[in-house]
């Protein structure tokens, strides 16, 4: 019956950071991307300890878009661009590598001496080969200026693309859908067919999809075109995500994605050699580059 709508379903690498789990879905050995999705990662839920917090030290990224949103907690961002932000739940932050952008996360001070919380997503999402080039940029979006359509026991936030009838104002540089359902006991939502490739993600709670549970922390990808409810019994919160399928494959390595291998080599000799810009107000630190010996190519 589920092979009618469910093309595959991604099991997680989980880590331990050290106060934290995240969890990883994208990319994976099976299928490497959804749209333009290339990484997905569920940060938490957790409470760390009085006193600590997340220091995501300086990294560099290239051809590549970020996007970073919460369910709970708070980020400091930075960036060489001289963005200085805290991001909060509900709202999106969508930062544009292009060309080449250095940035840090951090727990903000105020919240670190009662021991802050942390809940959320972030994922990677690739662009086009004639946009992978462009002038890096950092966008924020609130909460507040984000859709939401609320009805049948569901509040769905759409964070990028076009949706049940309503469009986020967030930039996307290929099609692209991404939005954050929470569901009431009862409550349910049908899942928009349009895009050509979707996915679902229960990442709190319990939900389930035209009758199957959803596990946590599990990336289900549907069929294109089907059509499907997700529903829950006692509340739950789940993503979707997706977009237009990539006909070029994409070559990942640590913090770089990009369609050329030889652009992901000069990115690796351009941060050992520090010539990628700071970031203001956090250059005492970075993160050096690791031993990983394979570039993967994802189609």
């Amino acid at each position: 019956m589920f092979d009618d709508f469910l093309l595959r379903t991604l099991q997680p690498s989980s880590h331990d950071l050290g106060g934290f789990k995240v969890h990883r879905t994208l990319p994976n050995k099976e299928r490497t991307m959804v749209g333009p999705f290339i990484f997905f990662d569920q940060m938490g839920p957790a409470q760390l300890l009085p006193g600590a917090g997340i220091d995501v030290r300086p990294h560099p990224h290239i051809n590549l878009s970020t996007v970073t949103y919460l369910f709970d907690g708070a980020i400091g961002h930075r960036d060489s661009l001289g963005s200085d932000l805290v991001i909060e739940p509900g709202a999106v932050n969508l930062m544009t590598a292009g060309s080449g952008i250095v940035h840090s996360e951090r727990s903000p001070s105020d919240v670190r001496p009662q021991g802050p919380t942390l809940s959320g997503i972030q994922t990677w999402l690739a662009m086009p080969e004639a946009l992978e080039e462009i002038d890096p940029a950092f966008e924020h979006v609130p909460a507040e200026a984000l859709p939401v359509i609320e009805g049948r026991g569901a509040t769905a936030r759409v964070i990028m693309g076009d949706l049940w009838g309503q469009r986020a104002p967030t930039t996307t540089y290929a099609g692209t859908i991404y939005a954050d359902i929470a569901l009431e006991p009862g409550g349910s939502i049908p899942i928009d067919s349009s895009a050509e490739e979707r996915a679902v993600y229960c990442a709190l709670g319990e939900a389930s999809l035209e009758g199957m549970p959803l596990e946590p922390q599990r990336l289900y990808i549907l069929k294109p075109g089907i059509a499907a409810t997700l529903r829950s019994t006692s509340g739950g919160r789940v993503m979707l995500c997706g977009g237009d399928a990539f006909a070029t494959p994409r070559h990942v390595w640590w913090n770089f994605v990009s369609s050329r291998r030889e652009r992901i080599e000069e990115a690796k000799r351009a941060w050992k050699a520090r010539e990628f810009p700071a970031v203001p107000g956090d250059d005492l630190e970075r993160i050096e580059i690791p031993e990983i010996p394979k570039t993967v190519s994802y189609p």
